[in-house]
């Protein structure tokens, strides 16, 4: 660790950077920050001690969307941010690689689909597992195809989910992981990465957002509308699976608007 932490200090000065930018305000990205000797260091404050890393730097509001924060401090430093794209692509061999798996599970892309990303990264951030089974059955029993999708770590606690006949993904590499949620028309979870992925891919989301002390913060970016929460106080279980299908079914009636928007345009 030790020679790793010269190694990076080293690079810090050697690279002679004109400007450094912090987004995340930490105490090691403070000093890494400072490190560079940049002339110009921009960073979010989360403590005041802080506050010496940064040429110019702003108070972090906890209120505020984690992107829209990041933001907040290009804009105060100067620069536009009317025009942001929200945007992430995959590459083709990546598509490629999940439209593969894809079709190994059965799966058609041709067809209207439901990703489940049921884990997170935090047990309370977690709707219970029965819950989604029962949201996956309902759509199964619809017509739709669902796909479950999760961590390497996690294929132990989706059996309940194989032996009910889901197919799930739970391994696979991130990127092809986001592969499959863009082939779906759908994607269903907690606050978790690949939610965040799927939305920048313009994939209609439902996100099932757990108890937090700022729970106005987190949700899919500039579509708060997309975010189900238990009321203030309550367990993320207690959120309804009636609510959640009845959000999931507005989800795939604006996935069925958006493209009969785009036949009449064609």
């Amino acid at each position: 660790m030790a020679r790793e932490m010269c190694s990076l200090v080293a690079l810090l000065h050697r690279r002679k950077f004109s400007l450094a930018i912090d987004f995340q305000g930490y105490g090691e990205t403070a000093m890494m920050t400072w490190l560079t000797r940049a002339p110009q260091r921009w960073g979010t404050v989360y403590q005041s001690l802080r506050r010496f890393a940064y040429t110019r730097g702003i108070r972090r509001n906890p209120k505020l969307h984690p992107a829209e924060s990041n933001l907040l401090l290009l804009k105060q430093c100067g620069l536009s941010v009317e025009s942001v794209r929200n945007e992430f692509v995959l590459s083709a061999s990546t598509m490629a690689e999940a439209r593969q798996l894809f079709a190994k599970l059965g799966l058609n892309d041709s067809k209207p689909g439901l990703f489940i990303q049921p884990f997170t990264s935090s047990a309370q951030k977690d709707w219970p597992l029965e819950n989604y089974l029962a949201l996956a059955t309902h759509w199964r029993d619809a017509g739709v195809q669902v796909l479950f999708g999760g961590g390497p770590n996690e294929l132990g606690r989706l059996e309940s989910v194989s032996r009910a006949g889901f197919p799930v993904a739970a391994g696979a590499p991130l990127l092809v992981s986001a592969g499959l949620a863009k082939l779906c028309t759908v994607v269903a979870g907690g606050d978790t990465g690949l939610l965040h992925m799927a939305v920048a891919m313009n994939k209609r989301v439902v996100m099932i957002q757990g108890p937090h002390r700022h729970p106005e913060r987190f949700y899919p970016f500039r579509k708060p509308e997309w975010k189900l929460m238990p009321a203030p106080g309550a367990a993320i279980s207690t959120v309804s699976v009636r609510d959640v299908i009845h959000a999931s079914e507005i989800a795939f009636a604006d996935c069925a608007s958006q493209l009969a928007a785009v036949a009449l345009g064609q």
